[in-house]
């Protein structure tokens, strides 16, 4: 001050002004170099100041649905993004890992990383190479804010916002084996330096200030949440009678308690009369019923629990309910009573209990020789959705092992299991059982793949010997009788008639006979139905290596074409062979040369009447009869949910079908720009009256045995019968795109969407109708199609996954 001062007295007032202008230029010039290159562009958080005195923010209810509503949609299951989940506070304290769970080319199995149950605590996910993503220090705003790198993330994505319009940039990588960036606190300012524009919600729209506001004080006060409640008061009767009805000791019980644990163990269970949104998991735990659960880390249901006594036990499942590995089971007093009359009521003595010995813990024909298979197969049958939704959905967020192997839509059925079949003859299955045997891991690198071509290709070759010897004793029956053979569910049971979609890498199930007749249909017998389990399910290693994934996929095969072939027996012999050649073409021949089948059933009449030129369509017509009551109960469920909860006015409802179902006609080359899965809203005027619409694009392939291809290399000559499903409800976890329309627009816009040629044609009608990642009201969107869902389905709906949502 002293000389500037004296500059002013010596000088005239315009030199002082000039030296102070080139004091304070050198000193923006100086800082300018020491900040990151984008700096200049950015903004100051304007939160961040008011962040480090903020008022209380509660966790559960200010904190929780913004983190559910715009991160775990990304960030939920097994391939969020550095295994980031953040659908519990203990995800969010494990923090990232840079290894990858869906690596296709590991050799070697990775070591799981499931959330709850392979590490208990942070300091044990520490040494497992996680990063912390919240401050784990000292404690103090600043010091809460500077080191957490999802605050650093949050940040970025309000310095650097993303187009408002148009499709994102390139620079955005949104592929699903897209290379993933984790930084860490010591690399987060490298990070943004080299990708501003990758702060978080990552390729969505920004946050409200609002919202970011409520996260940025969470953060700020140490990212603090409450302890998670136990279980309700309508709940803990009902575990207590569940866990003494799961843990008598007689030597029956002690088997039948096995069964169900190996069969439900990934299911979200479900208490009569509880809250809609609570769940729980069927666990082995070391610890008895009253005490602390203390669950056995088991990598699948059937390994060794240990030579300590263990316990069935229920545990509160507490992170967030996401679509894709929501797989609800209810329990209820019903359903025990159900278990007895199949189980325990039936007389049979159980002498001696099966080891845990890994030679057999994969043959469920062996382990549960001593169950009646009658009632081990009309224990699937009571509840199919869900066991085919576990394979087809299932716990695993890519679904390639399973998904690679079938059509993108498909009808299911099953065999009566009052009727004289084979496959229901206890006898005959207990006879096959070595023959039955499914592909299990046992680290054996590529031995397992090797016996595929040996033990299991021989045995399940010898097991379809024995079917079609059997096959040809039955003789012939008219039409009309074979539909006895096909379980109806009782009239009631909408279970008997399922239809499987497959989304690319994704799949999902719905109820009754959905759309347009299927180009393949699967009829599923008892050992059908339980070695997909325990090849998809119940067996399946999500962290297992390549040999593992390639001998499940090449035995899915074999599983596939099994049930396919159940459905071609119902047709003229004389038109068999050429029906199936017609859906594989090209490599087929070559895994049947790889894998020759017994043909001797191809030339064997059994079912005979037809009446036209058309017999598979004829044959589906008698399936439709014979499954009316199942379907008509099944078309509510999926439009409703249990609740009937359908508020739109009929008229409304029937004006909307009739446009849409123009779209439902399209098929061929002009569907090559949809996407897989699209949602469809109609507005109505009244929000609670919206009309919910689901666009599924089914690919056609000439074949689907190619075992080493993906999806860009599976034949696609068949592509001119690429068809459209369009169905009145949503359908799927991954929706890759959104659509909005007025009731008043519908038919214009369904006449645009039939009128789609090319590229450049849906690229408008996006313009138009669709909702891009940069769009002001995608979050608004999103959020009616999650809030629709969890109303029509308060107990089996989940989050959409938004994941593989396009750039279009």
């Amino acid at each position: 001050m002293r000389i500037l001062f004296g500059l002013y007295t010596k000088r005239s007032s315009r030199m002082v002004i000039i030296g102070l202008f080139a004091i304070l230029l050198f000193s923006i010039v100086l800082y300018s170099l020491q900040q990151p290159p984008h700096s200049m562009e950015t903004t100051v958080d304007p939160v961040a100041s008011s962040a480090l005195v903020p008022a209380p923010v509660q966790y559960v209810k200010q904190v929780k649905p913004i983190l559910e509503r715009r991160c775990v949609v990304c960030h939920g299951c097994y391939d969020s993004p550095c295994q980031l989940k953040l659908s519990s506070i203990e995800g969010l304290r494990r923090g990232a890992s840079e290894e990858r769970i869906y690596d296709p080319n590991r050799i070697t199995n990775m070591t799981p990383t499931r959330l709850f149950v392979d590490a208990k605590t942070t300091q044990q996910w520490r040494t497992r190479g996680f990063t912390a993503v919240i401050n784990e220090g000292e404690q103090g705003p600043e010091k809460n804010l500077d080191n957490s790198v999802l605050y650093h993330l949050l940040r970025l994505k309000q310095q650097h916002p993303q187009p408002n319009q148009g499709q994102l940039p390139e620079s955005f990588t949104l592929g699903l084996n897209r290379e993933e960036s984790c930084p860490t606190l010591e690399t987060i300012d490298e990070f943004s330096q080299k990708n501003p524009l990758w702060g978080m919600p990552y390729a969505m729209p920004n946050l409200s200030k609002q919202e970011h506001q409520t996260l940025v004080s969470w953060l700020a006060q140490g990212a603090h949440a409450p302890p998670q409640p136990g279980p309700s008061s309508t709940v803990s009767p009902q575990i207590e009678r569940w866990e003494i009805f799961l843990n008598q000791p007689s030597n029956k019980q002690r088997l039948v308690s096995r069964y169900l644990y190996e069969h439900l163990f990934h299911a979200h269970i479900h208490f009569s009369a509880s809250p809609e949104r609570e769940f729980y998991r069927l666990v082995r735990s070391t610890t008895p019923p009253g005490q602390l659960i203390d669950e056995i880390p088991t990598l699948r249901p059937y390994d060794d629990p240990g030579s300590a006594p263990f316990y069935y036990r229920l545990l509160k499942y507490q992170p967030a309910i996401v679509a894709k590995n929501h797989i609800v089971y209810p329990f209820s007093d019903e359903r025990m009573a159900r278990y007895r009359e199949l189980f325990l009521l039936p007389d049979y003595e159980v002498d001696q209990l099966p080891s845990y010995d890994p030679q057999i813990t994969t043959n469920p024909f062996k382990v549960f020789g001593a169950l009646p298979a009658e009632s081990r197969y009309r224990f699937l049958l009571d509840d199919a959705y869900f066991f085919i939704e576990g394979f087809i959905k299932g716990p695993v967020c890519r679904g390639q092992i399973a998904l690679d192997v079938i059509e993108d839509r498909f009808w299911v059925m099953f065999f009566d299991p009052n009727q004289p079949v084979i496959t229901n003859n206890a006898q005959f299955i207990g006879e096959m059982a070595d023959d039955l045997q499914v592909p299990a891991e046992d680290g054996g690198g590529n031995f397992e793949l090797f016996r595929i071509w040996t033990d299991y290709w021989k045995g399940q070759r010898r097991y379809m010997e024995s079917k079609q010897a059997w096959f040809k004793t039955i003789g012939t029956h008219e039409l009309s009788q074979a539909m006895d053979y096909i379980w109806d569910g009782g009239g009631t049971n909408p279970n008997a008639a399922l239809t499987v979609f497959r989304h690319f890498d994704s799949g999902s199930v719905a109820y009754g006979l959905v759309g347009d007749n299927p180009e393949t249909t699967w009829i599923i017998d008892y050992p059908l139905f339980e070695r997909i389990h325990y090849l998809l399910v119940a067996g399946f290693n999500v962290y297992g290596n390549l040999s593992h994934r390639m001998s499940t996929r090449i035995y899915m095969d074999f599983l596939r074409m099994e049930g396919e072939d159940s459905f071609l027996a119902f047709l003229p012999a004389s038109k068999r062979k050429t029906i199936r050649d017609t859906w594989y073409m090209g490599q087929r021949a070559t895994v049947e040369e790889l894998f020759s089948a017994p043909q001797a059933w191809l030339s064997t009449e059994s079912v005979v009447g037809y009446q036209t030129d058309d017999p598979q369509r004829e044959l589906y017509q008698h399936f439709k009869s014979r499954l009316t009551g199942a379907t008509q109960r099944a078309d509510t469920l999926n439009r409703c949910g249990p609740l009937n909860n359908c508020t739109s006015s009929e008229q409304t409802q029937k004006r909307a079908a009739r446009a849409m179902q123009s779209i439902a006609q399209l098929t061929g080359e002009k569907l090559h720009a949809f996407p897989d899965v699209a949602f469809v809203r109609i507005r109505t005027g009244k929000t609670e009256e919206d009309l919910a619409y689901t666009l599924i694009r089914n690919k056609a392939y000439k074949n689907v045995t190619s075992f080493l291809a993906d999806e860009r290399e599976r034949d696609r000559a068949d592509i001119d019968k690429d068809s459209m499903t369009v169905v009145n409800w949503l359908e799927g976890s991954y929706p890759n795109f959104f659509f909005s329309v007025a009731l008043s627009e519908i038919e214009t816009f369904t006449k645009r969407c039939a009128a789609i040629r090319n590229s450049e044609e849906y690229k408008q009608f996006v313009d138009q109708y669709g909702v891009r990642r940069t769009h002001p009201e995608f979050w608004a969107l999103a959020d009616w199609f999650q809030d629709k869902y969890a109303r029509d389905n308060p107990i089996s709906s989940g989050l959409f996954d938004l994941n593989r949502y396009h750039n279009r």
